[in-house]
């Protein structure tokens, strides 16, 4: 009877600890980019943070505040950049809305002449309208979510910096595997994250530079911009810079520059396009051994699931499904039991 209730009571303790974390994750999962991001920031710097309060004695807090600070920097110089450089544009386009449609209206009316649809009736452009006005306030409520996330960012990454040991020993222990196994796990982690992290902004900044560069060969007014542009783009793996090049290369041809939209065309698909190849290949496989097919799948399913952070935990979702398969087969499968049965 006794060890019925204490059943009854361990039952009763694990719904209700379930229930408890749902409403945790539930409330908080807004702000899971910023927990995300600073598992990122932690794993980036965790190697140096060690080696100078550990080896070199300085001290914790001041260590993780000149981290924190860091990575405030680099993370706030892209941001600082992409406003100076966008907001002059956006001030034009509010400024001559009247030429920004009749620019529209000339890529609509080749597109139409290409595909024999007009891209833009009278309904669509209702519905343009429509869309631009709700932009402002979905736009500023996005701002205010992403500065939060930013805040929780830093906050948790400070904290995981202080108490980085009794962090990775109570994790440890929380693990349900063989000590050997976390090690791997930590290990994948570890080389997936840098990978991404390092890997996915390098790919991004050389085809940045390489579409700049085919810009301003054929004559695209603000070339920097869109090469800027197109980097921020090549985020998204295989259709990424299209989103930019694609229209320019339409506007080309939409204002009777034919050779130009030829040329650009040309350079983007053969150059820009291939650069990006290349560069998932030789950068992630240098690395983290990542296989681009790892990345592309991970980047598409982690987009939808964590938001911006999808790109670098996107692809350790999918390896994580890949290890954690393979340990399980060491761990409780023929060969375990194989080996277990031969040591008996």
């Amino acid at each position: 009877m006794a060890n019925f209730n204490n059943r009854i009571r361990q039952v009763l303790l694990i719904v209700l600890l379930v229930v408890l974390a749902f409403l945790i994750v539930r409330e908080l999962y807004v702000f899971l980019p910023g927990f995300l991001g600073a598992v990122t920031l932690y794993i980036l710097s965790r190697e140096w943070f060690l080696y100078l309060t550990e080896k070199r004695k300085w001290n914790i807090n001041l260590s993780a505040t000149i981290f924190l600070i860091g990575f405030l920097v680099l993370i706030g110089l892209p941001v600082y950049i992409t406003v100076v450089l966008m907001t002059p544009k956006i001030e034009h386009i509010f400024n001559n809305s009247q030429e920004v449609i009749k620019g529209i209206q000339a890529v609509s009316a080749q597109l139409n002449e290409w595909t024999g649809r007009d891209l833009l009736t009278d309904e669509n452009f209702a519905d343009m309208q429509k869309r631009i006005a709700n932009f402002i306030p979905a736009f500023l409520n996005s701002t205010a979510v992403i500065a939060a996330n930013l805040g929780i960012m830093l906050f948790v990454f400070f904290f995981m910096l202080k108490h980085a040991r009794q962090m990775e020993k109570s994790l440890g222990e929380f693990i349900p595997l063989r000590e050997d196994n976390v090690n791997i796990l930590a290990a994948e982690t570890k080389n997936m994250v840098k990978a991404n992290a390092i890997g996915i902004p390098l790919i991004s900044i050389v085809q940045g530079v390489f579409a700049l560069i085919g810009y301003l060969i054929f004559g695209i007014n603000d070339y920097v911009l869109w090469g800027f542009m197109t980097g921020v783009f090549a985020f998204f793996p295989i259709v990424g810079t299209m989103i930019v090049w694609v229209p320019l290369v339409v506007y080309l041809f939409a204002n009777g520059h034919n050779g130009q939209g030829i040329g650009l065309a040309g350079y983007s698909l053969l150059i820009t396009g291939n650069v990006d190849y290349l560069a998932r290949i030789t950068l992630m496989r240098k690395l983290g051994d990542v296989h681009p097919l790892i990345t592309v799948l991970g980047v598409i399913v982690g987009l939808s699931l964590f938001g911006f952070w999808g790109f670098i935990f996107g692809p350790l979702l999918v390896s994580y499904f890949l290890l954690l398969y393979k340990i399980y087969t060491i761990e409780f499968g023929p060969l375990h039991d194989d080996t277990r049965h031969h040591h008996g």
